[in-house]
């Protein structure tokens, strides 16, 4: 199902969670390998491109992302799940959706504050033109360590939730891992919410 039902999440959650997971991962090994002093010119240049361009694609599937997560519903919990670790989820889904968002326009910042002033080509198809900011080597050094230290971030708490769906799958054996991997079914089999609620359809935001 396309979308989210009330025992789990739809296909359009799903792609987008495991589409913008890869492209984190992408742009962080990528970003780790440009960064390396002794690559030859050319192909740094070119791996910065990636970079950007893997970065403006994860842009655009995240505002995408946070779009659907403002407008679909939230799949009930599963069952056991305690309160605090249904409070913790959802915070931390928020904060990664936000970051989704915040990290590459701070990378698009770097490229545009840059005093070498060099083009951002996108996929090698069109030029994306820079932010309206000031050219300086201060504005800059802000925006790239601005980057970084959300980059950081984002990636400590991608690695926190990888290791808590494992934890859920492997030793809590639930389906907290499974209904991000396999879209909900027509039928309304969600366990309780925490606090002893019993089950009702949620509107609102989605918290994959």
């Amino acid at each position: 199902m396309l979308r989210n039902r009330e025992n789990g999440f739809g296909t359009v959650t799903i792609v987008l969670h495991w589409t913008i997971a890869l492209l984190i991962l992408g742009l962080m090994l990528v970003g780790f390998a440009m960064r390396r002093i002794e690559l030859d010119p050319a192909l740094q240049f070119s791996l910065y491109q990636w970079h950007k361009s893997l970065g403006l694609t994860a842009l655009g599937l995240a505002l995408l992302r946070a779009l659907w997560w403002l407008a679909e519903r939230t799949p009930q919990p599963v069952p056991g799940l305690h309160p605090f670790e249904y409070t913790a989820a959802r915070q931390t889904h928020r904060i990664l959706i936000l970051l989704g968002v915040i990290v590459p326009l701070a990378g698009w910042a770097v490229a545009s504050a840059s005093t070498l002033n060099m083009p951002s080509f996108y996929f090698n198809i069109i030029v994306i033109p820079h932010l309206p900011l000031p050219q300086s080597e201060s504005a800059e050094a802000f925006w790239a360590r601005t980057h970084a230290l959300l980059a950081y971030v984002m990636l400590v708490l991608v690695a926190i939730h990888a290791v808590a769906a494992l934890y859920h799958q492997f030793v809590r054996g639930d389906e907290v891992l499974i209904r991000m991997l396999r879209s909900a079914s027509s039928r309304s089999d969600a366990g309780p919410v925490p606090g002893g609620e019993t089950n009702r359809p949620l509107a609102g935001r989605n918290d994959p």
